[in-house]
């Protein structure tokens, strides 16, 4: 094969030939992508560029295949072991470039094959690892720069000593990142887990350790992980429709992924501020540098250890457990036996179990210090790790803590002393009312079908915890399953809740009188007995905020999806405002009100704290800020002011949620201060509105996206008055030729610089149901 010609995969996924990268006149020869861009994904000759146009692919005497320069000197070879008479070449549609006889065609039995040799990229069924029986190691090596694809200051390896894990080597073999060890189920600190696009596969055997990915079968096309030459290792995926790759995550992804970060003995929150803390029971070794934040000399014990005395174990749960340095395994124990051998041993410092499946098992103990833990927010990462400590060090903290409540004990109970009895009195009047009004709604009131408890009771099993699938202060919800084989979300009011009897005559009088496709479906309900319950459609994929909140399931939401979810909510809230018997205010409008059915199509849900205006009334003000904060307008947050233009100004934070995939609420950009809605306008200002879109989107239409967002940022303008309607803003979602006026400055554009600290409520109680949460802020 000369300069010029190349080989194309049987599916036109791969090519193979010579290319030059980026501004380079060298010429290599290589396998990319056979989309535009144009991805390497391996290279032969990486040390021995050729300097011009010459070069030649071919079979050397002894069946190997070798690249040849003008002189007919090899500048690289395949390097076989065993000679082949009729040796063939063969690029496949995984992208591996096979050797084998002419005569064997058809056989996996490869005898030299590019996947054993990765340049900077793991491709679908390549292997991260070991081959044990040949020594052979398959490892990731970064290129030096984008115009050299020599091999660089990075590699990306299975560190197989002890329990697996993923690292990242740089200058001098240190080590820049860890994944955390296999534990089963994953890396314990790393998102290169299954998802949308691929099934992830870890083999332990006797001859083979490695890790690999499987492509599954979706509209995406997997780059999988590349090695960068910063450092970095990313993971790419790109629409079968556009090609254009996108970064579905990278690793490090935060400071706390930096190895070691916090030094020794320390732990690392990414969410916190500072971001290192010492362990439970440990001080810092150097006082002055933690205070200017040099963090690296790590903690020391606040009490040295004695042996001789009585000893315990501090929990830490979803950590990333330290790195095996010093350490001892055995993949046999229980988490009870590990504890007692931690316990005999003079030098343990920690233990943990080794495989998380089921109620756990194996054994790992730590001695000497404790490096590179990290705490995750996520309950899908981290184990648990306990630490061990004096008896006397358990103690004190264990004092401390209540020493804490003790205080806030006492400061408080000089105001309990002064409310109590009108608590009492207060309880006793709200009782009275529950039982002469609230509580006994007649039938004839409620404008909806009536189930019998018996029926409700079957569906349910009995409202057993098997069927329970969330709890709110209207009280738990069920999933239940009719005798006709429908499913239903059952809510059933809990008789202690205050919040719940009034959610429970709001919807029972509001919903029954609203029917459109985009709000959530109430079938009835049943008043038997003291019973009150409500029976919903079941909505099988949860709310939108499982979707475009996390990393995989993003994927499942392409651009045409999330437009079709961001119409419907729209056209939901306009018929809740203007095309209803009634104008209704929803006052808690978010992502995780938005429900999905089977099609993925939206429908607003929970509308306990719903209000409804009459057809002269344009505003209203309460006492009592109910919501949720991140969705609030600041009329609301503020002023306990709400109308239309309040639930427009929520609908306009979801929008940029949906096309960001970030939430509003703890939003972080590490050049301003900015929130979610600061963010998008700077951007949108500058003429950068495409930066917003979320990385999950590979498809999307440039200017239904700029839009979009240009229609959000109108939303979630500080006053009202600025705001448009939702009759206006279905008008501009669905015409594309409209001109839109410019947005003005977002409200709590300086939300976190600002609003945290002037604002902040003092209470916030999260209620939880069927994937829907209402959240109660009380101000100061």
């Amino acid at each position: 094969m000369k300069d010029g010609e190349t080989l194309v995969s049987s599916s036109q996924s791969f090519e193979l030939g010579f290319f030059s990268p980026g501004n380079s006149n060298n010429r290599y020869f290589g396998i990319w992508y056979k989309i535009t861009p144009e991805v390497v994904v391996w290279v032969a000759n990486r040390d021995n560029p050729l300097t011009d146009s010459h070069g030649v692919l071919t079979f050397d005497r002894d069946g190997d295949l070798v690249l040849v320069n003008q002189s007919k000197s090899v500048v690289w070879s395949s390097n076989m072991s065993r000679v082949l008479k009729y040796p063939v070449a063969q690029l496949l549609d995984t992208g591996n470039l096979v050797l084998r006889e002419n005569n064997n065609l058809n056989s996996d039995d490869y005898l030299w094959q590019s996947f054993d040799l990765p340049s900077d990229t793991l491709l679908p069924g390549m292997k991260l690892g070991w081959d044990l029986k040949i020594g052979l190691e398959r490892r990731l090596t970064s290129w030096k720069s984008m115009d050299d694809p020599s091999p660089g200051d990075y590699t990306c390896r299975l560190n197989i000593h002890g329990l697996p894990q993923v690292e990242l080597v740089g200058l001098g073999s240190s080590k820049k990142y860890r994944s955390g060890p296999w534990n089963g189920k994953q890396f314990s600190g790393a998102p290169v887990g299954s998802n949308a696009v691929t099934t992830s596969v870890f083999f332990y055997g006797e001859n083979e350790i490695f890790f690999a990915y499987e492509a599954r079968k979706s509209e995406f096309i997997p780059r999988v992980l590349t090695m960068n030459h910063s450092g970095s290792l990313q993971y790419f995926v790109a629409s079968k429709r556009s090609s254009a790759w996108t970064i579905m995550y990278s690793s490090p992804s935060d400071p706390c992924d930096a190895y070691g970060n916090c030094g020794a003995n320390s732990i690392c929150r990414v969410n916190r501020a500072p971001i290192c803390d010492c362990l439970k029971g440990f001080v810092p070794k150097s006082p002055e540098e933690w205070g200017l934040l040099i963090s690296s000399g790590g903690c020391k014990r606040r009490i040295p250890t004695n042996r001789t005395k009585e000893e315990g174990f501090l929990k830490l749960a979803k950590v990333k457990i330290p790195d095996l340095l010093d350490f001892w395994l055995n993949k046999s124990m229980s988490l009870k036996q590990c504890k007692a051998e931690c316990l005999k041993n003079c030098s343990c410092t920690a233990y943990a179990n080794s495989d998380v499946r089921g109620r756990g098992s194996g054994c790992i103990l730590w001695f000497g210090s404790l490096i590179d833990i990290k705490e995750y927010e996520e309950d899908d990462y981290g184990q648990t790790l306990y630490i061990r400590l004096p008896k006397s060090e358990l103690d004190f903290l264990h004092n401390s803590a209540k020493k804490k409540r003790m205080v806030i004990s006492v400061l408080m109970s000089a105001i309990a002393a002064l409310f109590l009895l009108a608590m009492v009195y207060c309880r006793r009047i709200w009782n009275c009312r529950i039982k002469s009004k609230g509580w006994k709604i007649k039938e004839e009131d409620v404008d909806l079908p009536l189930f019998d408890l018996a029926t409700i009771v079957n569906a349910t099993n009995g409202f057993s915890e098997d069927s329970l699938i969330g709890a709110g202060g209207f009280g738990p919800v069920y999933k239940g399953n009719l005798l006709t084989g429908q499913e239903v979300a059952v809510k059933r009011l809990s008789r202690n809740s205050r919040q719940g009897l009034e959610e429970f005559k709001n919807e029972t009088i509001l919903i029954a009188k609203l029917q459109h496709r985009n709000l959530v479906g109430l079938l009835g309900c049943c008043m038997e007995r003291e019973e009150r319950i409500l029976v919903y459609e079941y909505m099988q994929n949860k709310s939108l905020d499982h979707f475009i909140f996390d990393h995989e399931r993003c994927l499942l939401l392409d651009w045409e999806k999330r437009f079709d979810i961001i119409a419907g909510i729209a056209r939901g809230l306009l018929y809740l405002h203007h095309d209803s018997k009634l104008q209704v205010i929803h006052r808690d409008l978010k992502a995780s009100n938005i429900l999905l059915d089977g099609s993925l199509s939206p429908r607003i849900s929970d509308f306990g704290l719903a209000r409804i205006f009459a057809s002269d009334e344009k505003e209203a003000k309460t006492k009592r800020i109910i919501g949720t904060y991140g969705y609030m307008s600041p009329e609301y947050a503020f002023d306990g002011k709400f109308s239309v233009k309040s639930d427009v100004f929520s609908f306009g934070v979801l929008l940029l949620e949906i096309v960001s995939g970030k939430r509003n609420r703890g939003f972080c950009h590490p050049n301003h201060h900015h929130n979610l809605l600061g963010h998008a306008w700077l951007l949108w200002s500058e003429d950068r509105a495409m930066e917003l879109v979320d990385g999950c989107v590979y498809d999307s239409a440039e200017p239904q996206v700029k839009r979009c967002i240009h229609v959000g940022l109108l939303c979630v303008q500080k006053f009202p008055k600025d705001r448009p309607a939702m009759s206006s803003v279905v008008a501009m979602l669905g015409n594309e030729s409209a001109s839109l006026p410019r947005p003005k400055q977002p409200g709590f554009f300086m939300e976190r610089n600002s609003m945290d600290l002037s604002t902040a409520p003092t209470h916030e109680e999260l209620h939880s149901v069927n994937a829907v949460t209402t959240t109660t802020l009380d101000g100061r």
